[in-house]
């Protein structure tokens, strides 16, 4: 049995959905998994789930500015590094896996590799030098630079990075120069089975004939404020009040994001529920009409798949999404697409779908047919599975060469 290390900084496990599909493929293939990630809301500091061992730290985010950045990371560091000393207590790990952002752990991947021997695998969720041009685009040069150093120290010292997309899959070759047989793409795919329409729940539309229903990060490069902005349009300015808006998530913008609902008096037709639960979540994406992806197009939404998107195609909602590069890869004709940014066509697209019952029934069929032929993380886990395969069967020749090179003195 192989121990695997998995290394998350975002967002706690199992509440980050990729990571989790990742750590069940893992133990169905027979490995030992343990996380090491920050806590949600009253999580314990170490629990065992459906196998999967996970430790975590109180999580520190001191603020929404470059330099409160700095202090998030550093601390996040600090205490991964302990947690991780922790659990290499109980043996030696035999693949360490890290999920960005941000891109600061390969200096624990370069220990261990001279402890124990330990693989790296770098799972590419976003770029971060990306995001710092998304969240500051007047900021200083500086810190971008420093990020694009940091990435492509990640990449140099990892034994195989993961991709989510061919646009990430790109720069790993291009920008940091690996060698693309140590680059494989891994969608983040929905689970069918999990993911699919039930029956819908009237009362969720809050008395409207319609719903549109947005789940994800409420970040500054999410444009969830473009989602508001819309319906201030579709409500204020085209008199339709027909139409009921559900935002599910949080982030930094959270806070934000409420008070400019209120500003904009949108407060009946604009609810927050936070992070839900799954079931919560579920009830409401089998009720609405259409789904929202309403991320901007900046340097890093534009190569980016959005897992939205694809949860929106397997409870068979039709999506509505700026025109971006790798929106398109994912939804294809599932999708209608407005001009990047503007949300007088962004609004335009929601009504159009909400009046076009047909429309919106095949969109929805195609996008469910997209995910299961194509998107479906049982497609993606093959490919996943396949790095460590090939990492452990390297890592089990070389212990067969030095058994053999002991045994010949």
């Amino acid at each position: 049995m192989s121990r695997i290390l998995i290394i998350v900084q975002n967002l706690p496990v199992p509440f980050d959905r990729r990571v989790w599909l990742e750590c069940q493929a893992l133990t169905a293939a027979g490995h030992q998994v343990t996380v090491v990630c920050p806590k949600g809301k009253d999580d314990p500091a170490y629990e065992v789930v459906e196998a999967v061992q996970l430790l975590k730290y109180r999580p520190y985010a001191p603020g929404g500015s470059k330099f409160s950045f700095v202090a998030e990371y550093l601390y996040s560091f600090a205490a991964t590094a302990r947690l991780t000393l922790k659990a290499r207590r109980s043996g030696r790990f035999d693949i360490l896996q890290a999920c960005n952002p941000p891109d600061i752990f390969w200096p624990l991947a370069r220990v261990l590799r001279t402890l124990d021997r330990t693989k790296f695998v770098f799972d590419h969720h976003d770029l971060c030098p990306e995001l710092y041009e998304s969240r500051f685009p007047t900021g200083p040069r500086l810190p971008y630079l420093g990020l694009r150093a940091l990435e492509r120290r990640t990449h140099r010292t990892a034994d195989h990075v993961i991709a989510t997309n061919e646009s990430y899959r790109d720069i790993a070759i291009t920008r940091s120069g690996k060698s693309p047989a140590d680059v494989t793409v891994v969608r983040t795919g929905p689970n069918p089975e999990f993911l699919r329409r039930g029956p819908a729940r009237p009362e969720l539309r809050r008395g409207r004939k319609f719903l549109a229903a947005y789940i994800g990060v409420m970040g500054p490069q999410d444009g969830v404020d473009i989602v508001i902005r819309a319906a201030h349009v579709i409500v204020h300015e085209q008199g339709r009040t027909d139409i009921a808006f559900t935002l599910i998530g949080s982030g930094d913008c959270f806070d934000e994001l409420v008070r400019l609902r209120d500003e904009l008096d949108l407060t009946d037709h604009v609810h927050f529920t936070g992070r839900a639960p799954d079931e919560l979540v579920g009830q409401i994406l089998s009720t609405a009409d259409v789904g929202l992806s309403p991320d901007p197009k900046n340097p890093l939404n534009d190569v980016s798949t959005m897992n939205k998107t694809m949860e929106y195609m397997a409870f068979e909602l039709p999506v509505v999404a700026f025109d971006l590069h790798e929106t398109r890869v994912s939804a294809g004709d599932a999708a209608v697409y407005a001009e990047p940014n503007d949300v007088h066509d962004y609004a335009r697209a929601i009504v159009a779908l909400m009046d076009d019952e047909e429309r919106r029934a095949l969109l929805g069929k195609l996008g469910r047919e997209r995910v299961e032929g194509q998107l479906a993380w049982s497609l993606q886990e093959r490919a996943y599975l396949g790095v460590y395969e090939r990492l452990l069967g390297r890592n089990r020749q070389t212990a067969a060469s030095e058994r053999a090179a002991k045994e010949q003195v």
